[in-house]
């Protein structure tokens, strides 16, 4: 089957009109927004139904394609950001359930290949700005570093040991940016500071709680993030707007914080909804887009910038969702679960690309992809050969862009909850290996007997998209190929065509199922 897969491929590329007078003269500009736990169902361009307004993005489709099947790898935070950076599946880091926090060590390994070093090497200005959560080493009065990585709950109260006057180690700077502006991890995790490059920007450290307490520079305050990250990426626009022109293209990878917890729209976006404060914060991100927008019409750069629009996982509970329903929006859309699910809600996200010399305006694309690809889809674009070890989770969605995709881009898609419970996909097929949601929606692990239920399940989404009748006792034999064919990923260290490399550790495909069978026993 993978040999097929890798044939079907090549013979895909081949007939491609090349790309190698793009790169020699029009190498795209690469503008990467990742939303903080935004729904599907957000999106007025791809949710008619949508009772939220969001201009910009519905401009931003008009202008580009809309991609209606695209999923992160996870249905949380950090384990989605080290996807989309590496081009390979979070569980085969150290990191196989639950996020970083904003004191953890570095996620990324030394020397591993992200985005940034790659489109660094192929002559980029790579920029990061907005959340990290991805690690980075704080250092110590005493010496040695922070490390709050095995902490859920508990306040990390090793804060208040760190030198914010030293510069931190293994940050986004060592990683393959040029330049980075933002916060560690999410805004409701200390420390609340910006950081520049690798500088703490701390006047007078003091303790506030955004939800959570630490330690936080006096003049830090939750509702300014946004602003302050919007205005440093449309800034930033504006510095390389004449290099890039001269043929020095740049890369901007920017998450956001919003609408993530705290949910806080500033004044101006406050109570425009008439729904709840979470749909304010939507407008206010939809706001920020448009800005950018606005930055590259400006300078003369939207032609050729690659602008995607994308989000790290679905909406959060913690957005109200009875409050929502009330007024009959949903985020989730059609789809069951939502954040931290390994049901479609959970990671089945919205991800509009614009490129107006190259993707065609009003376009639509139905390809199953993932927030991974994007390694192989920038390697594709400067015409770079990935290393073996680099990009194992990772296919060139540039085909689809190009309307030049009449099969599959994906042999498989793999899902991966907040618990560590994993799914995987194939055409219409999906199969999860575990009985309840893997996350927080009901069954939820942990606070429902699901003992009684099936260990796995197994859905059709093209009959059933909202994932409520269970085939698995129907068709055993879809089972047996989709666990056989995720074991393969497991056991190569790739779900791609190369040779097999290595997972940071064990890697049980069967944990979340056999917890409940234990408890059944």
């Amino acid at each position: 089957m993978k040999r097929l897969f890798a044939c079907s491929i090549a013979l895909l590329f081949l007939g491609l009109p090349s790309l190698s007078p793009l790169v020699a003269q029009t190498r795209p500009n690469i503008i990467y927004i990742l939303a903080d736990d935004m729904g599907y169902g957000d999106v007025r361009a791809l949710n008619s139904e949508c009772k939220i307004k969001t201009p910009h993005l519905d401009s931003l489709a008009r202008g580009g394609m809309i991609f209606t099947d695209a999923h992160s790898s996870s249905s949380v935070c950090t384990p989605t950001r080290y996807g989309i950076l590496t081009g390979r599946y979070n569980w085969r880091s150290r990191l196989q359930s639950g996020v970083c926090w904003g004191f953890s060590r570095r996620l990324i390994e030394p020397k591993r290949t992200t985005v940034g070093s790659l489109l660094q090497a192929n002559g980029y200005h790579t920029a990061a700005v907005g959340k990290w959560h991805l690690g980075m080493d704080w250092p110590l009065k005493k010496g040695g570093f922070a490390d709050d990585s095995d902490r859920w709950s508990a306040q990390y109260k090793g804060g208040w040991d760190v030198d914010y006057n030293k510069p931190i180690q293994n940050g986004p700077n060592t990683v393959g940016f040029d330049y980075f502006f933002g916060i560690s991890a999410s805004l409701d995790m200390p420390p609340y500071v910006f950081i520049r490059n690798d500088r703490p920007q701390v006047s007078k450290l003091v303790e506030k709680a955004f939800q959570r307490k630490g330690p936080a520079d006096v003049d830090f305050e939750a509702i300014d993030v946004l602003p302050k990250i919007t205005e440093e990426v449309v800034n930033y626009i504006g510095r390389r707007a004449e290099a890039a022109k001269a043929g020095k293209p740049f890369f901007v990878y920017f998450p956001l914080a919003a609408p993530h917890t705290p949910i806080l729209p500033t004044a101006a976006w406050k109570g425009k909804s008439g729904i709840n404060l979470y749909c304010d914060f939507v407008m206010q991100v939809d706001d920020t887009v448009g800005q950018v927008m606005k930055a590259l019409d400006k300078h003369g750069l939207a032609n050729n910038t690659l602008l995607v629009f994308t989000a790290d996982n679905g909406c959060s509970p913690a957005a109200n969702f009875n409050q929502m329903h009330a007024k009959n929006h949903h985020p989730s859309y059609k789809f069951r679960g939502h954040k931290a699910d390994i049901f479609e809600g959970g990671h089945r996200v919205p991800f509009i690309a614009r490129w107006p010399a190259r993707v065609k305006s009003q376009s639509r694309s139905d390809q199953l992809i993932c927030l991974t690809d994007l390694m192989a889809t920038c390697a594709d674009l400067v015409q770079a050969k990935l290393p073996a070890d680099t990009g194992v989770d990772s296919v060139s969605i540039v085909p689809a862009l190009l309307g030049k995709d009449d099969q599959p881009l994906r042999e498989a898609v793999v899902h991966h909850s907040i618990r560590g419970a994993f799914s995987i996909r194939q055409g219409d097929w999906k199969l999860e290996l575990c009985p309840g949601s893997g996350g927080w929606s009901a069954p939820r692990p942990g606070r429902a007997n699901l003992a009684n239920l099936p260990p796995y399940q197994l859905y059709n989404l093209k009959e059933n998209i909202g994932e409520t009748n269970n085939l698995q006792a129907k068709h055993p034999e879809v089972v047996k190929k989709l666990t056989a064919l995720l074991q393969s990923y497991v056991d190569q260290g790739r779900s791609t065509p190369g040779p097999a490399q290595s997972n940071q550790g064990e890697v049980n495909i069967y944990r979340a199922g056999r917890e409940v069978q234990k408890k059944k026993n």
